[in-house]
């Protein structure tokens, strides 16, 4: 229910100074926030019984249907309280974040496969890094391997329980092979390159035991797991590599399942066409000499927001992006099919065919669908959140 205000005009009227009123107002919104920061405490108390709880039973910390079922009944709320919904339901999935960030640092301190020992072929590199961060957070006994200690293959294969590759694209089939006849058998042979035919089938042909392919969709300089996507394709054994899948849902991922050739065919389209489209934009850009500060000024908050990706690209490793975008002959042509579909509208432009361009944009518009109606939803979330900032 709503709660009538204290304050009307007529109590103004009759000689009260405005601005021991507005103390009064807030004395009390101060007790009211007071009020807010105590029942948060109290929720985050829950939090910790829950977190005691997932710990001992193994339990994932994400729960989807949990969290949108709960964001709705707040959003009701929110309507029947007179307030907005999407301010309250802005201000619950902050909450809902810190909490599942809580649960997922102090599960990062639990380990699935307790005294499991687990090496990172390429624990040097970054991504290597990351992974052997949580493994030894969870209580692993973790070892790392790079160029310079294959002469201590024997030790640091000996007793192993999990053996990840983190290598680059193109030599991680060569290491697969050099490794594999030094692990034992019950070993989880995995790799987290992101292609995974390949990979898949030469670790397969090479190790007899227990084999998993992963891909972590996310970059190392990523804090914390929560909410952030693993796919994983099945080689042999599923069961013998539940422990490890298991242990990345404990940590917070979202893990989902596909076979090798779905991943990569999909992955084609997510990672190197996107990557490569990006590249192309910012290469033009370059080409022309465009005055990007000059540009933001006119700009409109999507374009400052493509600019950005496009810009965020550029900021980091290209060897890192050279490796997704030419992973394979399978890519390379599909970016080749990409620049021949551009190169198909020349003819609508030099005609300046306008009637030809609406018709193709309705036709693309019906293939989308319902998309479009969520991608403006979200989109214009993240075009409102931009404005706040700049």
């Amino acid at each position: 229910m709503k709660k009538e205000s204290v304050v009307n005009e007529n109590s103004l009227q009759q000689g009260q100074d405005p601005n021991q009123v507005l103390n009064e107002l807030r004395q009390q919104i101060d007790q009211i926030d007071q009020k807010i920061v105590g029942l948060l405490a109290d929720r985050q108390h829950e939090v910790e019984n829950i977190i005691q709880i997932k710990k001992a039973h193994r339990m994932s910390i994400y729960h989807p249907a949990r969290e949108e079922n709960l964001i709705s009944d707040r959003r009701h709320q929110a309507q029947q309280a007179g307030l907005d919904p999407n301010y309250i339901e802005e201000l619950f999935r902050f909450i809902l974040r810190q909490s599942r960030f809580r649960q997922s640092t102090h599960m990062a301190q639990k380990g699935i496969h307790e005294g499991a020992t687990v090496l990172i072929v390429g624990g040097k590199g970054e991504m290597g890094k990351y992974f052997v961060r949580w493994f030894e957070q969870a209580g692993y006994h973790v070892r790392t391997m790079g160029r310079r200690n294959w002469d201590n293959i024997e030790s640091l294969c000996l007793n192993l329980d999990l053996a990840l590759i983190s290598v680059p694209i193109d030599v991680t089939s060569q290491v697969i092979q050099q490794l594999s006849p030094f692990l034992p058998k019950r070993c989880i042979l995995a790799d987290i390159t992101s292609i995974k035919m390949e990979p898949l089938a030469s670790m397969l042909e090479a190790h007899s035991g227990p084999v998993i392919g992963l891909h972590p969709l996310f970059g190392p300089s990523t804090s914390s797991m929560d909410k952030q996507i693993i796919v994983y394709t099945p080689g042999r054994d599923h069961q013998a590599c539940q422990w490890l899948l298991d242990q990345l849902s404990t940590w917070g991922a979202v893990i989902v399942g596909s076979d090798a050739k779905e991943h990569d065919e999909i992955m084609a389209i997510v990672q190197s066409l996107r990557h490569f489209a990006t590249f192309a934009f910012g290469q033009f850009l370059c080409r022309k000499q465009t005055d990007l500060y000059r540009s933001l000024e006119f700009s409109s908050p999507i374009y400052r927001l493509e600019i950005g990706m496009v810009g965020r690209l550029f900021a980091q490793d290209p060897a890192l992006y050279s490796e997704i975008i030419f992973a394979s002959t399978e890519r390379r042509q599909l970016l080749k099919d990409y620049i021949a579909s551009i190169a198909s509208n020349l003819d609508m432009l030099d005609l300046g065919d306008k009637q030809e361009f609406c018709a193709e944009f309705s036709k693309i518009a019906s293939w989308f669908g319902r998309f479009s109606e969520q991608a403006m939803r979200e989109s214009t979330f993240l075009i409102d959140k931009l404005i706040e900032r700049f």
